[in-house]
């Protein structure tokens, strides 16, 4: 495809786009070109305070206002109280929901538990989106969308190449590596998203489709290369290693794209003309830098008893039950 960049995003008037993480990185620069274009956006944040002062640089940035909406909402992915609580406040306030980016994420930090006992980087990355995305199912079938389906767009990494799935021990009881961890989190990821795309198309079709019978929601997944993000200097601090520290700020500055280019891909999968269970990713070197192609994600991403398995297990750790 020729070089897409963001300012090729359609018009967003009218539609609600969710974005977890926005308040630094890629949800921050998504937010802003999602509300740049008449969007509201429900900023899906840990922390309110960071989420708060995340809007007003957006509003500032813009000259004071933005076309659409910055609704800022707590939303903690370690727990799944609170994204149930947020799904809910959601359901209350909004009659749909067109765009769902389940971007936030952590890496390669010292192993840790969320609240309800999962291994933090899977729990985080792929148990509090999958649960997210199942709480706003319904939202998401309501809406009109983007080319007649909504999107729930998924972000992995380049890392799920070195990820391996082991459900003898999903949460690292038995051992621990943080790289590991972080590459089986983001394999999960991709799992998730071709196999609820699958799990659509069962459904009958989607509503853009000819057969209208099926949920109107279209998944995708998506991976930003190699970007200069806040996300590696939050991994190096974890480590305690100040050696880490400068060798990650050297990384960035040398190899790192900037975030609106790294964005890129998310937002293609959100709003561009792509197929459901495609795998949007940096066209460039290596498929680290560079405007978003359609490309194709590593032989285990595709697995489907392992897609299955996931699924299963996620339905259970969660209690969140998809209609699918």
């Amino acid at each position: 495809m020729a070089e897409w960049t963001a300012d090729e995003m359609p018009r967003l008037d009218g539609k609600t786009v969710v974005v977890t993480g926005a308040n630094s990185g890629l949800g921050f620069e998504g937010t802003r070109e999602f509300a740049a274009r008449g969007a509201t956006v429900a900023m899906a944040c840990r922390s309110v305070e960071r989420a708060e002062a995340a809007a007003e640089e957006i509003r500032a940035d813009a000259g004071g206002a933005v076309d659409g909406a910055l609704d800022v909402r707590e939303c903690d992915l370690a727990s799944l109280d609170s994204v149930a609580a947020f799904a809910e406040g959601l359901e209350a306030d909004y009659d749909a929901v067109d765009v769902l980016c389940n971007n936030a994420g952590v890496m390669a930090i010292p192993r840790s538990e969320t609240e309800d006992g999962f291994e933090t980087q899977f729990g985080v990355n792929h148990l509090g989106h999958f649960a997210l995305t199942g709480r706003l199912f319904d939202l998401l079938d309501a809406a009109e969308g983007i080319g007649g389906d909504a999107r729930v767009v998924t972000q992995s990494s380049g890392a799920h190449e070195q990820g391996e799935m082991d459900f003898a021990d999903l949460n690292w009881e038995r051992s621990y590596g943080k790289w590991k961890a972080y590459g089986r989190s983001k394999l999960a990821n991709l799992l998730f998203a071709y196999e609820l795309q699958r799990r659509l198309d069962a459904t009958g079709g989607s509503k853009a489709s000819d057969e209208d019978n099926g949920f109107g929601i279209r998944s995708v997944a998506c991976h930003p290369g190699y970007t200069d993000t806040n996300l590696q200097l939050r991994t190096a601090e974890e480590s305690g290693n100040p050696l880490m520290k400068v060798g990650m700020k050297a990384a960035n500055a040398v190899l790192g794209q900037d975030p609106e280019i790294g964005v890129e891909p998310m937002l293609y999968a959100a709003t561009a003309d792509v197929d459901g269970g495609a795998y949007v990713e940096p066209g460039g070197l290596m498929n680290m830098r560079g405007h978003p192609t359609v490309g194709r994600s590593n032989d285990a991403s595709y697995d489907r008893e392992d897609a299955r398995k996931l699924w299963e297990y996620s339905t259970e750790a969660t209690g969140v039950e998809y209609p699918l």
